[in-house]
């Protein structure tokens, strides 16, 4: 039997009222110290963060051939391309509740089992509507994972947070970009869609390998301890509540705005230049560019963030960047595209850094966890308005610069939040 870990081991929790507790605390996090499990929880949250968008860049590359093949109607793939951003903001919330009852390594098991189930389902279904609550329940699968990563970096790598939240955001943007340039090529190959979605479904199964041996750790640890611990009440920990904070709404708006220009990216940058005279295969590989050029951003921005004593000339450049992307876009899209891709591809920095900055603004698990819900499950909210309301201008005035000028100022409003998260401060401080 794994030995309980040391008494200072303690659980997040975004949401726990004080009263007696040795029955109520969940399992204790540190049951695989960094020392002894701290490569097998590396490799699990790499292998997960692989699969944090597959599902949702391979339905979107196939989203032809399965409207035509489900029939599906205008309107119900309208809701499941918007599926993603609605149940990032509104299961990810969930997730503190999860943790405070079961350990991480538990809730991820669950989570990646999810995932796979849905891929599965989804893709040998014929119901479209079978299709849509099959997808939601593997995009629960992934918000939980996008909530647990940051914590999961807090707890066990906490020197090391940079260069660990470098890592699986690297990861996260491979999975990303290989789904999106492989769907369809699989698809061919074996002659379906259903062949071209499902595949990822092994990806996912892959991802639960190494949490079941941390989850049964955990599970032998909280066993051990219940009968090892004193009839005492301990007081659990305060609350912790973003959303009564600045800085947790300065977060949550970082957050937003950054994923409505991204999502907005990935939804109509290669219809731009379609637009600007590019051939399709051109435009495609366009936008492919600018995630493939983001992975070295996504390992070298948490790196960068983990060393300054201020992030304030890191949020300043990523302005900088997107601006004259935007620019660049608005007044010569075709002359200089690849230089607007690679400025681009820079800007979205924005991503990995608000994912360090999560980290760095809190000083438990417990507020890392709470901070990650809230900022997360907010912010896709508002991401969610970014592809709707690029479509919406871009129909409207039948160009450009309406579309791009609303960008602009998505740009500075994530800006302003920046100015507030850039400097050293803790949300345990705050509440």
């Amino acid at each position: 039997m794994t030995p309980p870990p040391p008494p200072t081991a303690t659980v997040p929790s975004a949401d726990v009222t004080p009263g007696p507790a040795p029955a109520a605390t969940p399992d204790p996090p540190a049951a695989v110290s960094p020392a002894r499990g701290g490569l097998l929880v590396l490799v699990g949250m790499l292998l997960v963060a692989l699969n944090l968008r597959a599902a949702v860049t391979s339905l979107g590359a196939l989203l032809d051939e399965i409207r035509v093949g489900l029939g599906l109607s205008g309107t119900m793939a309208g809701l499941v391309t918007t599926l993603p951003t609605i149940a990032f903001a509104g299961l990810g919330a969930l997730t503190p509740w999860l943790v405070r009852r079961w350990a991480a390594p538990r809730v991820l098991v669950l989570a990646m089992i999810a995932l796979t189930a849905g891929q599965v389902l989804r893709a040998v279904t014929g119901s479209a509507a079978v299709f849509v609550l099959t997808s939601a329940l593997a995009l629960a699968g992934i918000a939980v994972a996008n909530i647990l990563l940051p914590m999961l970096v807090k707890q066990h790598f906490p020197h090391r947070t940079g260069l660990v939240t470098g890592a699986y955001t690297m990861a996260l943007t491979v999975g990303t970009t290989v789904a999106a340039a492989s769907a369809v090529p699989v698809a061919h190959a074996f002659g379906s869609w259903r062949a071209g979605l499902g595949v990822w479904a092994g990806l996912a199964a892959l991802a639960v390998i190494p949490w079941v041996p941390l989850a049964l750790r955990a599970r032998a640890a909280r066993r051990a301890a219940d009968r090892t611990a004193p009839p005492a009440v301990v007081a659990a920990p305060a609350r912790v509540r973003p959303g009564r904070t600045r800085l947790g709404w300065a977060m949550a708006v970082y957050f937003g705005a950054q994923s409505l220009s991204g999502y907005a990216i990935m939804g109509w940058l290669a219809q731009l230049f379609r637009d600007a005279g590019y051939r399709p295969e051109a435009a495609g590989l366009l936008l492919a560019g600018v995630t493939a050029l983001g992975v070295p951003v996504a390992l070298t921005m948490p790196a960068l963030a983990g060393r300054l004593a201020t992030l304030r000339p890191l949020v300043l450049s990523l302005t900088a960047f997107s601006t004259a992307a935007y620019v660049g876009l608005a007044l010569a899209p075709r002359g200089l595209a690849p230089l607007w891709v690679l400025l681009l591809a820079l800007g979205q920095g924005a991503f990995p850094l608000i994912l360090t900055t999560i980290g760095l603004r809190a000083r438990t698990a417990e507020g890392t966890v709470a901070l990650s819900a809230f900022a997360q499950s907010t912010g896709y909210v508002i991401a969610a308005l970014g592809p709707l309301l690029v479509g919406i201008l871009y129909e409207t005035t039948g160009g450009w610069t309406a579309p791009l000028g609303f960008l602009l100022v998505a740009l500075a409003v994530q800006t302003t939040a920046g100015m507030v998260i850039a400097r050293p401060r803790y949300i345990e401080d705050e509440r």
